[in-house]
């Protein structure tokens, strides 16, 4: 019996040993490339880990952190990755909260912030931009050059992330999703060959790869089209919480009868522990100097407390908008669509996602340091029709009703009460679905196509269940990853 439990022994210890040697990543990268690597508790590490939106993410820590500067390099991870079995992620802005999506423990984590590429070709009108740029290192570059791209709205989101999730802009009235925007990508697929993807080159993978996450390979340049771009007009409206009523008529209203392509909004509401915040803010854009009379009526009407709207650079708006970054602090994420209720029915239906999400708030606003956030996002009929004119998406959105993407957060500061958030996140989006459910079978909402909003989306939610092109999704997967590296040993949206 002794010499039986010493042979297990010894045959269990060998195959650990194997399973080390084969599985550890960033060794192998180390022992075999030039590729830079850092470890706790080197500077770097731990600054990198700090770069996170979320502690959450932060307090994950990975066994080595990856600086691949070309995509060759990024090949030569992800080949040594085919030879083990570890869990790996990749990171761009660290701005998605879900944990595991872009932060990991014990794993490799292969930072772009290295591929930080802008190269702006004026004849072509193309910008190479590399996911290692946050939206502002982006605008920065291209601020004297008349020209801009379509991208994120607050300054401080990551670029990877943001673009294969669909990405909403201040310009998608105008110009779509970013993802319509891209002329090509340039991928590492799961077996570590390079590729292009573009509608002449690989055009299912390219298709694939406007909305279809991290499921295909590492982008480690988008080509996106530039757009000519001067001096916009923007800022903050701020009023005070009991006006619910009037800026849900308001956004109702401004979403029917869109009055501009160039208009921009996002209608937040803030409430957090004691009242101490109780308020909506409005974050406002307009692609010209100054908006004509009438654009933003609905709203200015309605008598801001504070209104710092004013010409400025796209860059110089960006960077302000970073103040809505609530650092140090763990935070969540879930979103749900609905469609846009007539004026009719406006103030029950919106009043009830509202009332959803306030009564939601309150029942943890004991939590430590809670605030708890709701966004709307208007998305008119004209973002799905400009959708398709610059090629169409996996989100596939159809112009047959007007709709709004609502954004939920929560942040707290500490992990004990993660459980707590938890529950009361996943209560957001079912009581904002249930909303949405009850209505559309009393016949006070439209029957309509409602896909979740991948970049706002939290990691229960099921996107690939609320998209019409999944199965085509899929076909791709199977195609460029058939041994499921990227299916089954990396964060995200998974089918």
């Amino acid at each position: 019996m002794a010499n039986t439990r010493l042979a297990l022994f010894v045959f269990a210890s060998f195959v650990y040993l194997i399973q080390w040697a084969v599985g550890d990543t960033c060794s192998t990268v180390g022992n075999t490339t030039s590729i830079d690597i850092e470890t706790s508790p080197s500077i770097e590490y731990t600054t990198e880990q700090s770069n996170y939106w979320s502690t959450g993410c932060g307090a994950l820590k990975p066994s080595c952190i990856l600086y691949p500067s070309s995509v060759e390099e990024v090949a030569a991870i992800v080949k040594v990755l085919n030879d083990n079995n570890e869990t790996f992620v990749i990171k761009s802005g660290g701005h998605n909260p879900n944990k595991g999506f872009a932060s990991i423990q014990g794993g490799p984590l292969i930072s772009t912030k290295k591929l930080n590429e802008v190269i702006l070709d004026a004849t072509s009108m193309t910008v190479r931009v590399g996911p290692g740029n946050d939206w502002e290192d982006v605008h920065e570059a291209l601020q004297d050059t008349g020209t801009t791209v379509v991208g994120g709205r607050i300054g401080e989101v990551g670029v990877g992330g943001y673009v294969v999730g669909g990405g909403l802009s201040f310009l998608s009235a105008e110009y779509g999703w970013a993802a319509n925007n891209i002329v090509e990508f340039e991928v590492v697929l799961a077996n570590a060959t390079i590729v292009t993807a573009s509608n002449t080159s690989n055009p299912d993978l390219y298709k694939a790869l406007k909305g279809g996450g991290n499921n295909y390979g590492i982008v480690t340049a988008y080509t996106m089209i530039a757009h000519p771009q001067g001096e916009i007009w923007g800022g903050n409206l701020i009023f005070t919480g009991d006006k619910a009523p009037k800026m849900l008529a308001a956004l109702r209203d401004f979403t029917e009868y869109y009055p501009d392509e160039k208009a921009g909004i996002i209608m937040t509401g803030e409430l957090s522990a004691l009242g101490a915040i109780d308020l909506w803010i409005m974050f406002l854009f307009y692609d010209g100097p100054t908006p004509p009379a009438g654009v933003f009526d609905n709203f200015t009407a309605i008598g801001p407390f504070t209104n710092n709207c004013k010409t400025r650079s796209y860059y110089d708006l960006l960077t302000y908008n970073d103040f809505a970054v609530v650092k140090g602090s763990i935070y969540t994420i879930t979103t749900e669509t609905t469609p846009l209720p007539n004026a009719t029915n406006g103030a029950e239906v919106l009043g009830a996602i509202y009332d959803n999400w306030r009564n939601t708030t309150e029942s943890v606003i004991g939590v430590s340091g809670i605030i708890g956030s709701i966004a709307f996002q208007p998305i008119p009929k004209m973002i799905a029709r400009k959708a398709r004119e610059m090629g169409g998406d996996l989100i596939d959105l159809d112009d047959e009703v007007d709709r709004l993407i609502v954004e939920f957060d929560f942040s707290y500061w500490l992990s004990t009460d993660d459980a707590t958030i938890d529950a009361a996140t996943q209560q957001l989006y079912t009581g904002t679905r249930d909303v949405v459910t009850t209505y559309t079978e009393r016949g006070q909402l439209p029957e309509a196509y409602l896909p979740l909003f991948a970049n706002d989306g939290y990691f229960r939610q099921d996107y690939w269940g609320r998209i019409r092109t999944a199965d085509f999704a899929r076909s791709v997967r199977d195609a460029y990853d058939p041994e499921g590296l990227f299916a089954q040993r990396t964060g995200g949206f998974k089918f």
